[in-house]
C-alpha cells in the first residue's frame, strides 16, 4: 500500500490564500490560526496534481466541456461508495456548491417562498435564502446528551404552517459533523413528499463519513422523492482543491433539471474550465486509497483534539464528528458573551 505524507507543513502564506493572507482584510489579527475558512492544508494527491500538470504542459486552454470519462468518474464514484449510481443524464456541472444552491432556490422557488435551513447550519444558507428574496424558516436542530438530532415535529410544523416550498439539507450536516441516518433521512423525506416540498441537499462532506457512520445519499434513502431532489457536492473539500471551483449537481427529474439548467444558462455559467473537469476526474478515478488514509489521519487529529481539551479545557465539550476534518466545540459552560468567546479564541 502506498503511503501518502500528510506530515509535512506546507507555507502557504503569500500564496493569496484565504486563510493566510486576507485575515486583515477579514477583521482579524494577521498572526490569527486560521480556523475561519474550512480547507484542509494538505497537499492534493499526486495523481491530481499529475493530471493538472498534464494539462499545464499541453499549453492550450480553451473552451472545455466534458465526454464520457467525466460522467463515469462521477457516477462510478457514487456507485463504488455509497451502493448508489445516478444516471450520466442526471450531472449538471455547477461552478460551487453554495452557487448550485443559490440556483436551485432561484429556479424552483419565488420571492417570498419559505426556504427551510437546519441550525446551527453553515452560514451562506442564510445568505442564499435571504439574498435571493425568499423567506427563512427554521428548523433548529436538538443538542442533548452530546449529540444533535431533529426535532421531526417542529419540522412538519415549520413546513406545514410557514409553506415551505424548499428545503436545504445539510447531509453530513456542516458544522456539527451529524451523518443523517437512512431512517432520519426517510422521516424527513416523508414530510417533504406529504406538503410537495423540494430537497436541495448540501453533501459536499459525504466522503468525510467515517467507516461507522456511512453516507447515504438523499435519493438513495429516499427514492419515491427523487423527482423532487437536488444533490449538490463537490470533489473539493475531499481532496482539498476548493480553489479550482469544481462542483455539480444531481437532478434525477428531467422538468427541475432543465428549469436548473435554463437559469445557468441564462447566466453563461453553463460552462466549466479544463483543470475543474480534469481534476474531477483524475480524483474519482485514482484517490480512494489517499482519501482513506486522509481519513484516518484527521480521526486521529480529532482523537488528539479531544484528549486534550479533556485534559486541559474541561469547562469545553469537544462534539465528535462522524463526517468532517472540522470540530465542533461546546463552549457554553464558560458563560463567555459572544464578542468575549472570539476574542478568547483570537487572543
Amino acid at each position: 500500500m502506498e503511503g501518502f505524507d500528510f506530515d509535512t507543513v506546507i507555507d502557504r502564506r503569500n500564496t493569496d490564500s484565504l486563510k493566510y493572507d486576507f485575515a486583515v482584510e477579514r477583521g482579524r489579527p494577521a498572526d490569527v490560526l486560521p480556523l475561519w475558512v474550512a480547507d484542509m492544508d494538505f497537499r492534493a494527491p499526486q495523481c491530481v496534481l499529475d493530471a493538472l500538470q498534464a494539462s499545464v504542459s499541453h499549453g492550450i486552454f480553451g473552451y472545455t466541456d466534458t465526454k464520457a470519462d467525466y460522467e463515469e468518474a462521477v457516477t462510478g464514484w457514487f456507485g463504488r461508495r455509497f451502493g448508489w449510481k445516478p444516471e450520466a443524464e442526471w450531472l449538471v456541472k455547477t461552478p460551487g456548491v453554495v452557487f448550485a444552491l443559490a440556483m436551485a432556490i432561484r429556479a424552483l422557488t419565488e420571492p417570498g417562498d419559505g426556504v427551510l435551513v437546519q441550525p446551527p447550519v453553515y452560514y451562506p444558507f442564510y445568505e442564499v435564502v435571504r439574498g435571493n428574496g425568499r423567506r427563512l424558516v427554521e428548523n433548529e436542530l436538538v443538542y442533548r446528551d452530546g449529540r444533535y438530532s431533529i426535532d421531526f415535529a417542529d419540522f412538519e410544523q415549520k413546513i406545514a404552517e410557514q409553506k415551505v416550498k424548499l428545503f436545504l439539507l445539510c447531509s453530513p450536516h456542516n458544522p456539527v459533523g451529524r451523518v443523517w441516518t437512512p431512517e432520519e433521512l426517510q422521516r424527513m423525506g416523508a414530510v417533504c413528499e406529504k406538503y410537495g416540498v423540494i430537497v436541495a441537499s448540501d453533501e459536499i462532506h459525504c466522503d468525510f463519513a467515517f467507516a461507522e457512520h456511512p453516507h447515504t445519499p438523499f435519493p438513495a434513502a429516499c427514492p419515491a422523492l427523487a423527482e423532487r431532489t437536488i444533490v449538490c457536492t463537490a470533489p473539493s473539500k475531499t481532496f482539498n482543491i476548493a480553489g479550482i471551483v469544481t462542483s455539480y449537481t444531481i437532478i434525477p427529474d428531467e422538468r427541475i433539471r432543465q428549469q436548473f439548467f435554463d437559469f445557468l444558462e441564462a447566466g453563461e455559467f453553463n460552462m466549466g474550465t479544463i483543470f475543474a473537469f480534469t481534476a474531477t476526474i483524475a480524483a474519482y478515478t485514482y484517490g480512494a486509497e489517499w482519501l482513506q488514509q486522509m481519513r484516518m489521519y484527521v480521526m486521529e487529529n480529532v482523537r488528539y483534539v479531544t484528549e486534550y481539551v479533556q485534559e486541559n479545557l474541561p469547562q469545553i465539550r469537544v462534539y465528535q464528528p462522524q463526517a468532517s476534518f472540522l470540530v465542533w466545540l461546546d463552549c457554553r459552560e464558560l458563560g463567555l458573551p459572544q464578542p468575549e468567546l472570539v476574542r478568547l479564541f483570537q487572543e
